[in-house]
């Protein structure tokens, strides 16, 4: 592959040249990388990867020069500072200006600094934290030190050469070129971007693998072509292209994604692909969600209607203006304002400047603080709700988490909750139950005994228990949980009480664990009668074995039996590591051999070097069809195309069939050894825990898995030793095929054997039977007692899966081979010729039998679904589970009631769905509907009728339901409904559904974080939602319903007393209220109080509110906020400030006090009224409530003291001088101060007397109907 580096840099100048002649279609869409030591003594200009983005992170949005614009651009943005920026630049016109014009900026000066210093002080722990990381330490490869050299993250480029080291985190997406492990293999872990701790193996590009010596950076002389960057993790396509040509294929499984942590690997090389900001981890970071609220959505159109009361009010103003100036006639009032040329104004033009001196002065009446207030109650409430502890999951060490700051208020207004079942109801724990092989059932009844009574211990001597008396006791595992749980304990330490022995303890033992392997996942209790079975075709072929004879004597049961293991132990991804040395990977000296045996012998003959030429690619297979499906199971290194047709040609296949001849037994086999258990235990890093079920349930029956190769697998059975299988491909499961295969040589018959798994809906299907002989009828036997066993399976609420096997003749498999080479060199289309090759190779499957795993309830979950429900909330489940399965769940956890009728709609044409949705509208059923009548229910033509038999539905289960397809469900309920709508789940397959709905929830599950990521709120567990939504809920848009109600009520309070004004001063636009307290009335005085109470209050207790979910309703039905209640607070704030304005009017009628004087008591009644106001609407009382309200009369009165002493000639000729001091030694203050607030509050009291009567009186029935029916059932 060497090449001369003057003979590669012509090359790469004909390759530039090339592309800069053509600009074809395709190159838009491709990205090409050079290596950067080829062009180091070049010119900048030279370099074709100089266009590419650099390695430095930048996540500040500002710089020292552009933040003030920027962040007043940004601010400006809403639409209620440019109303408040005018309003104060307004006043700066002489002609119309109502205050000092450097006063009248102070308000908005303020909210615009407040604002800004935060936004600042969020960008500078940005910019520390990006310093941060571009100044961490790598390893790039230096042409003219001829070595690698420590760099700066922020240094790389594209095109770089970069040694990785164990343990260190990937600095860019990187192409892996080389690594220490023999097998060409990198073992990574890629917790921080999709939480998954398990370890995913990557693999060295295939050209690179045969490399004996170092890799050598001045030796490469290829070309990589591959996509533009992209936010997809699971997908990655290209080719690197060789100097002779050839071009190999790169897949995701050739790439290092930047934040990844290199495990199980000294030494790694590659070159970088993308860097910087378009690596796939920075793509996929977008931070927390930004959502509108319901409540936000009402609350502006109140903002509208403030808006036009306030028109009005200026316009009544300007027009009463108008006609006193007009009544003068001639005669011009002795205060009258000439114009800038020192002539008399006419009515209509003072009227107009009167008009826009109004808005001046009514300005308070949009709520300048309001917008402000409830980003912090939100904030306040969210630091509350992260500090609930019955919110916390010890288990896991995980807590809620709130990533969507804007929307706490939606969470007490949901209608529909959509769920997922899989993770979110259940555990995720998949525990083998029960089989059946080749037409029998094996019931595993000590299994289930054991599973009945098993009891985690969670301890530090934790133990595997024994599997009984009936069988030899088998070295187990050692007793691990979720390695998930050891990054989130890192991750949440905040959250962990420091100095505890408990948690240290809990901790040591957490951070041995593996995932998906808790004991009762892994120690399972095998069938006595399988199990005998089991031994004895193990014994027969070993005897056989010995003895080279046919396997013809052996009974085809039992043969089915032993391809049932094999399938199980080999059929899956599960990387094998040893406990004694963690995640590392099992060496096996005769896997090595074999392998250094295999690529002696790559010769091609000439039958398949005409075919190979050109078309030379790696074999393996990933079929995902779009990247919006996520492979649950990575794709494995498979030996070359070239490899694999030349043994095709070398080698003699014996007849097709499973009765043949045994290959002979190795020089080196020992019976002794083979016999023996292995000494070192081995765990298993599994993607998936049904993966992770079903080799432990082979290990049970001595089938175990204990090596894991790119291109083999070995297996230890019993009687026989260890054997080694040959991996030819392995065929990824996809949420479209739903089922995942290998082709693999068996080391036994030395025949090419697809094993494949999956949902029996499609693998029974694709069962055919032979016709017209014994075997024919034995398999359609099989066939019809597989199924009867299956339908029972999922009568108990059992996950089935399906296993087959497919012989394939040399001829079969050479010619299904050249079609899937030609698939995975097509440039346009590729995902789907690899998908259709799939296909083609999955037929014709011969039955071997079918798997029964039980996927428990979550804790809490019947009684969840029950209190919600209560609650008005409408439960959906969406779950791609087959109907039976889904059923029995939904019946456990009490989404089903066993009284009422079930539905079902089973369709297979669109016409049968017409047929049956109608006569069912007028019932309250049950309704169960499949995946594919769900597909034509979405039809436009029939989606409204389906909506109307769902509605009259207590419950909806959607069974085989797609990711695309449940979230069209939540969008048509949504948007045709017009409902508040919540979707929750914990896989990749639901955050569609996540993202569409209104709130999304994300469990923090087994799954990875994918759901997480995507969501509004995430939970550790499914019971959190109750008191999530039931109590938080609640209390968010309780709390922030009567604040805005109340904002809107203070506001209307304060300026109808200047409009009261009007009338006495010839709407003149004068205010008998100083200037400073206009000003500062709602911005300082009043604005602590409502900020506790917004915060804090609790209208009922967190126990009354799960004890009697039905009062969730008063959120659904938006109770608290009713379009009424604006206009009734408007009302109430107008009667409360003619209260406050006349009194005081009355009191000093025909005395001799001044303006300010007067104004003054007016202001102080006003504020005792507004606190008085606050505090009966206060719920919960607490210290904080008491000392807000204290401070906001302590700061008035300060203020008002010190400001009257110290301006004497403030506002020539009223003057405020002295005036508190005054009144405070007056005692007719006192007693206005006295009668004027409980005279304006007398209606809302009452009122809310009444209001709170009727709800003591709802709560106290409740109580007692909960009471009788506990004492008498």
């Amino acid at each position: 592959m060497a090449r001369e580096i003057g003979e590669a840099g012509d090359a790469k100048s004909s390759t530039i040249k090339k592309h800069k002649r053509k600009k074809t279609k395709k190159e838009s869409k491709t990205r090409i990388v050079h290596a950067n030591i080829l062009y180091d003594h070049a010119k900048g200009g030279d370099n074709p990867n100089r266009h590419y983005a650099n390695n430095k992170i930048k996540t500040t949005k500002y710089t020292l020069l552009s933040f003030i614009p920027k962040n007043l651009f940004e601010q400006f943005h809403r639409f209620a500072n440019v109303y408040f920026v005018f309003i104060a630049l307004l006043n700066f016109v002489p002609v119309v200006n109502a205050f000092q014009p450097e006063l009248a900026l102070a308000p908005v000066v303020f909210i615009l600094s407040v604002t800004a210093i935060k936004d600042l002080w969020e960008d500078y722990r940005r910019h520390r934290s990006d310093k941060e990381i571009n100044h961490l330490d790598c390893l790039v490869y230096s042409r003219s030190e001829r070595c690698y050299v420590e760099q700066y993250w922020k240094e790389v480029r594209v095109g770089d050469f970069i040694r990785l080291r164990c343990n260190e985190i990937l600095p860019a997406d990187v192409l892996l070129l080389s690594s220490s492990d023999p097998d060409r293999l990198c073992h990574i872990e890629t917790a921080t971007l999709d939480g998954e701790t398990n370890l995913k193996q990557r693999q060295v590009v295939r050209s690179f693998i045969d490399l004996d010596a170092e890799f050598d950076p001045l030796k490469y002389n290829s070309v990589i072509e591959c996509e533009k960057p992209n936010n997809d993790l699971n997908r990655f396509r290209g080719y690197i292209i060789h100097r002779n040509g050839r071009r190999d294929g790169l897949y995701k499984d050739n790439l290092l994604l930047r934040g990844c942590t290199i495990r199980n690997t000294e030494e790694a090389v590659g070159i970088v692909i993308y860097a910087g900001h378009e690596t796939k981890a920075m793509l996929n970071n977008n931070g927390p969600r930004y959502k509108r609220s319901k409540l936000e959505r009402q609350m502006n159109v109140d903002v509208f209607w403030c808006v036009i009361i306030l028109l009005v009010m200026c316009l009544f103003s300007a027009i009463g203006h108008g006609l006193w100036m007009y009544q003068y006639g001639d005669k011009r009032p002795v205060f009258d304002v000439l114009s800038p040329e020192g002539t008399d104004l006419s009515p209509v033009v003072s009227a107009i400047y009167l008009f826009l001196t109004m808005i001046i002065v009514f300005q308070v009446l949009i709520p300048i603080s309001l917008f402000v207030s409830i980003e912090i109650v939100k904030i306040c409430q969210v630091f509350f709700i992260h500090q609930d502890m019955e919110l916390y999951d010890e288990e896991t060490d995980s807590h809620l988490q709130c990533r969507a700051l804007n929307i706490t208020e939606d969470l007490g207004q949901m209608q529909y909750i959509f769920s997922d079942k899989t993770g979110t109801l259940t555990e995720n724990k998949m525990v083998f139950r029960r089989c059946t092989v080749a037409g029998v059932e094996y019931s595993h009844d000590a299994n289930a005994r054991r599973l009945a009574m098993y009891q985690e211990v969670d301890s530090e001597e934790e133990e595997c228990l024994s599997h009984g008396g009936t069988l030899p006791r088998r070295e187990s595992l050692c007793s691990q949980h979720s390695g998930k749980v050891v990054l989130r304990s890192q991750s949440t330490k905040s959250h962990r009480r420091t100095g505890s022995r408990a948690e240290a303890k809990r901790a040591s033992i957490l951070s041995k664990h593996t995932a998906f392997s808790s004991p009762m996942e892994k120690d399972i209790t095998p069938d006595p009668q399988l199990l005998d079975k089991v031994n004895d075709c193990g014994s027969q072929m070993e005897f056989m074995r010995f003895h080279s004879q046919l396997l013809n004597q052996i009974p085809p049961d039992l043969c089915d039996v032993f391809d049932f293991f094999i399938a199980l132990t080999i059929c899956n991804t599960v990387v094998v590591s040893s406990p004694n040395q963690p995640r590392q990977k099992v060496s096996i000296t005769l896997q090595k051999k074999l392998r250094q045996k295999r690529f002696r012998t790559r010769n091609v003959m000439k039958s398949s070097k005409k075919y190979l030429d050109g078309c030379k690619d790696s074999s393996s297979l990933t079929t995902n069809r779009s990247s919006s499906q996520r492979a649950c199971s990575s794709m494995l290194s498979s030996p070359s195309a070239e490899s694999t047709l030349t043994k095709l040609n070398e080698e003699h296949f014996p007849g097709q069939g499973l009765q043949q001849a045994f290959s002979p037994v190795p020089p080196n086999y020992d019976q002794a050894k083979a016999s023996a258990p292995d000494k070192c235990e081995l765990r298993y890093e599994a993607e998936s825990p049904d993966e992770a079920a079903l080799v432990y349930a082979a290990r049970a029956y001595k089938c175990s898995l204990v090596g894991r190769l790119p291109d083999q697998v070995t297996v230890e059975l019993p009687h026989l030793g260890k054997l080694t299988f040959e991996l030819l491909h392995t065929l990824g499961f996809d949420s479209t095929r739903k089922r995942m295969s290998v082709v693999v040589r068996h080391p036994l018959t030395e025949q090419i054997t697809v094993y494949t798994k999956g949902a029996d809906s499609v693998i029974m299907d694709l069962v055919r039977p032979p016709s017209g002989n014994e075997l024919g009828k034995r398999q359609r036997k099989i066939l019809f007692k597989t199924q009867n066993y299956l339908n029972l399976y999922a009568a108990d609420g059992l996950r089935t899966l399906c296993i087959a096997k497919k012989v394939l003749s040399k001829e079969e498999y050479a010619g299904w081979l050249r079609c899937h080479l030609e698939a995975e060199t097509a440039i346009q289309g590729r995902e789907e010729l690899l998908f259709e090759s799939a296909l083609r190779l999955e037929t014709d499957l011969h039955l071997l039998g079918a798997t029964g795993i039980e996927d428990r309830l979550q804790d809490g979950v019947p009684e969840t679904i029950a209190a919600l429900r209560r609650a008005g909330l409408q439960i959906w489940v969406l779950t791609g589970d087959k109907q039976e399965t889904a059923i029995n769940i939904a019946y456990a956890c009490k989404l089903l009631d066993p009284e009422e009728e079930i539905i079902t709609l089973n369709a297979e044409s669109q016409v049968q769905p017409k047929l049956f949705i109608l006569p069912f509208l007028v019932h309250r059923l049950g309704l169960v509907i499949d995946g594919r009548t769900l597909a034509y229910a979405l039809d436009k033509s029939l989606e409204d009728k389906f909506l109307a038999v769902a509605r009259s539905c207590r419950s909806v289960l959607c069974c085989r339901s797609t990711p695309l397809q449940k979230s069209m469900v939540v969008k048509l309920v949504r948007n045709k409904l017009k409902v508040m709508t919540l979707a929750i789940g914990d896989g990749a397959n639901d955050v569609s559904m996540i993202q569409v709905a209104d709130v999304g929830v994300g469990i923090s599950g087994q799954e990875g974080m994918q759901a997480v990521m995507a969501s509004d709120f995430a939970l550790p567990r499914f019971q959190y939602l109750q008191k999530l939504l039931l109590v938080h809920g609640h209390w968010c848009y309780s709390r922030l319903a009567n604040m805005i109600l109340y904002f809107f009520y203070k506001n209307a309070m304060f300026v109808a007393l200047i409009f009261w004004y009007q009338f006495y001063c010839g709407f003149s636009g004068s205010a008998m209220i100083d200037q400073w307290y206009l000003i500062f009335f709602n911005l300082m005085f009043s604005a602590f109080p409502q900020l506790i109470t917004g915060t804090l209050d609790k209208d009922v207790s967190a126990e009354t509110l799960q004890e009697l979910p039905q009062l969730y309703m008063s959120g659904q039905n938006s109770e608290e906020y009713k379009p009424y209640m604006f206009w009734m607070n408007m009302i109430d704030a107008f009667y409360q400030s003619l209260i406050c304005f006349f009194i005081p009017y009355f009191a000093y009628a025909d005395s001799n006090v001044d303006l300010f004087t007067w104004g003054t008591p007016i202001t102080t009644l006003a504020l005792f009224t507004i606190l008085l106001h606050l505090g009966i609407e206060t719920k919960t009382w607490t210290w904080m409530n008491w000392t807000s309200i204290a401070f906001s009369i302590v700061l008035f009165f300060m203020v008002a003291l010190c400001y009257n002493a110290s301006c004497p000639t403030c506002y020539s000729p009223s003057n405020p001088y002295w005036t508190m001091e005054r009144l405070l030694g007056d005692p007719l203050f006192y007693l206005m101060c006295i009668i004027t607030p409980i005279a304006a509050l007398l209606p809302r009291y009452a009122l809310l007397h009444l209001t709170v009567l009727r709800t003591l009186t709802i709560v106290f029935m409740y109580e007692s109907v909960c009471k009788y029916s506990f004492w008498h059932p």
